[in-house]
């Protein structure tokens, strides 16, 4: 009963090996009944029309030739000025994981850039009402709407800022570790790598892909203009005892019926909580929403005990 209209092809190799062509049918699942998962072609339907897919030696956006990464998997476009890498970056600092600007989507902030309004996600915080309503279809409304999801962000913690800023092999995960340790974007910029590889669970690469960032000029000068329009550069210290669930580690997965993602992790751990991203023997207890998937199974399989959300949210209200 599913509409699946966007399947992702995990990489090049995978494409290799399962050789879909532009043009071709192909068998659909839903892994782990949720993600659309491209299973292989159907070479009985194709008609001789079919291209074969090649990963492109220069980037499409900017024209500069493509790197790989360490491990030879990930390709990428190496030019930090480019206009593609830019558009994209500029999307994730809004998106939900990240700064979770409301009303900023992908149309919008397209049609920022065009206007020359926007270069970087510092940008975003210097936008005013006469700048909104000066572009087609930005009615009155829709502005006041945007620019207050603009002045409500500036109070993310950290972490989500560290995230949207998009730097290579930090994800939500690394910058809540990163944010947690150093407290403040000031304190993570002048870290060396010895500094950052004291964090748990944070590796070499990343450690280097941290300090080169922030060793760049162009991230200074961003730094420099985030706190000039009153971006958060704090991480809120999260409450180490005590708390409904100090001490207990927690796993989320599905889409719960009011929580994204992030909030239902930011309310555990606000409440003495841990984190985790898989099951395991030493898992507490599993917050489980619709689609719930593999990690569902595998709780069940462990005894480990399934709540809702409402179960969550009512085991916090029972200890304030």
């Amino acid at each position: 009963g599913a509409m699946v209209k966007l399947a992702t092809l995990h990489n090049e190799e995978h494409i290799t090996t399962k050789d879909p062509r532009i043009g071709d049918w192909v068998q659909v699942k839903r892994a782990g009944e949720v993600i659309p998962q491209i299973i292989a072609p159907v070479p009985d339907r194709r008609d001789g029309s079919e291209r074969k897919w090649r990963m492109p030696r220069k980037c499409p956006a900017c024209n500069t030739p493509v790197e790989r990464d360490e491990d030879g998997v990930a390709v990428y476009c190496p030019n930090v000025a480019c206009p593609g890498r830019r558009l994209e970056g500029l999307v994730h600092f809004a998106s939900r994981g990240a700064m979770d600007i409301h009303g900023l989507s992908y149309a919008r902030i397209e049609q920022l850039v065009e206007a020359g309004l926007v270069t970087d996600v510092a940008d975003i915080f210097a936008l005013t009402m006469d700048d909104l309503v000066s572009l087609d279809r930005f009615a009155q409304k829709s502005a006041e709407n945007l620019i207050a999801a603009i002045d409500e962000a500036k109070t993310r913690p950290f972490s989500r800022l560290l995230n949207g800023l998009g730097i290579r092999h930090v994800g939500a995960g690394a910058a809540q570790l990163l944010a947690r340790h150093f407290g403040s974007l000031d304190a993570l910029a002048s870290a060396t790598e010895e500094d950052i590889l004291g964090v748990h669970g944070i590796g070499e690469t990343t450690a280097h892909a941290v300090v080169s960032f922030f060793q760049n000029p162009t991230t200074k000068q961003l730094v420099k203009k985030l706190r000039a329009r009153g971006v958060q550069l704090e991480e809120p210290r999260a409450r180490a005892t005590g708390g409904a669930l100090a001490g207990k580690t927690v796993v989320i997965t599905g889409t719960l019926p009011s929580l994204s993602r992030q909030q239902a992790s930011e309310l555990v751990e606000a409440n003495g909580g841990r984190v985790a991203g898989s099951v395991s023997k030493n898992t507490d207890f599993l917050v489980a929403g619709d689609a719930a998937g593999s990690k569902l199974d595998k709780a069940k399989s462990l005894g480990v005990e399934v709540i809702d959300e409402a179960e969550l949210l009512r085991r916090i209200r029972a200890s304030a």
